[in-house]
């Protein structure tokens, strides 16, 4: 714990707030800027004592609960709250739910890779855009309930036709492994989350492999950088698999691509002219 840092963190994060930013009136004039210490204490439902000892250095380490209420009553983002638990010493309380919003940006470029199958993914792998060159390679997602755009689900309880492959990869085995790890650590940052939470319990239950491998508590996925798959239409192909942290949003921008004149990129640009129909054959 770094009493003298956490307390001066405090106090830079009080003396940012107006009383208004967090529902308070304002009241008459102040001569020093931001919230007084009294109204932090009851915005976290702590005692006036103690918070001024800890903005003061003195304080003994507090409680996650204590720093979870002063993370909410001093308005902190992700970040700062994350950083206010490291200066404690303690492992902070997670309450948060994954984001499901992609940036209209990114929306954007998804567009403008004519020669790349591309999508976004959430934190719990749910795909939650994508290109017509990824509907081709895989499947047309819009056609599906939010429910089965799940790749994490898909990889351990099966695709709508229980004839189909999971998108034909030849390494599927790999893919379970990096899922369960993957989502170890999402369920590690969301252990509130409903979808997070309920997503694994129903993978335990309901699939052996997932409730395997999640006892090994692994939690370094390697990289995947190939990947290949067996399409109906186009045959196997392998591709370049890039997967691009959007780190504002705990998503991921997953790209197949394949070296110009390489007869992997002859296969996309035919998938591109075909569309969508080919992605779905025999899905």
């Amino acid at each position: 714990m770094d009493k003298q840092e956490l307390g001066a963190f405090l106090r830079s994060r009080r003396e940012r707030l107006r009383p208004e930013d967090v529902g308070l009136p304002s009241g008459p004039r102040r001569r020093t800027p931001g919230l007084r210490r009294e109204e932090v204490v009851v915005l976290a439902h702590i005692s006036t004592e103690y918070y001024v000892r800890l903005e003061q250095g003195r304080a003994p380490r507090p409680s996650g609960e204590v720093l979870a209420g002063i993370a909410r009553a001093l308005r902190l983002t992700d970040a700062e709250s994350d950083h206010l638990h490291v200066l404690a010493g303690t492992a902070p309380t997670r309450t948060r739910v994954h984001r499901r919003d992609v940036r209209p940006s990114i929306l954007a470029l998804l567009e403008r890779l004519p020669q790349t199958a591309a999508l976004v993914t959430s934190a719990a792998f749910e795909v939650l855009a994508w290109n017509d060159l990824a509907a081709a390679l895989l499947e047309d997602f819009g056609e599906l309930a939010p429910k089965d755009r799940n790749l994490a689900r898909r990889a351990f309880l099966g695709p709508r036709r229980p004839d189909a492959t999971q998108y034909g990869i030849s390494d599927a085995a790999e893919f379970q492994h990096h899922v369960v790890m993957e989502l170890r650590a999402t369920l590690a940052r969301y252990p509130t989350d409903p979808a997070v939470t309920g997503l694994v319990d129903e993978l335990r239950d309901t699939s052996p492999d997932f409730a395997r491998l999640w006892e090994r508590h692994d939690v370094q996925a390697a990289p995947m950088l190939t990947k290949t798959f067996r399409h109906p239409v186009v045959g196997e192909i392998t591709v370049d698999c890039d997967a691009l942290a959007l780190t504002d949003r705990d998503q991921h921008l997953v790209l197949y691509s394949a070296p110009p004149g390489s007869p992997a990129a002859e296969a996309l640009a035919l998938l591109n002219v075909l569309g969508a129909e080919a992605g779905d054959c025999l899905r």
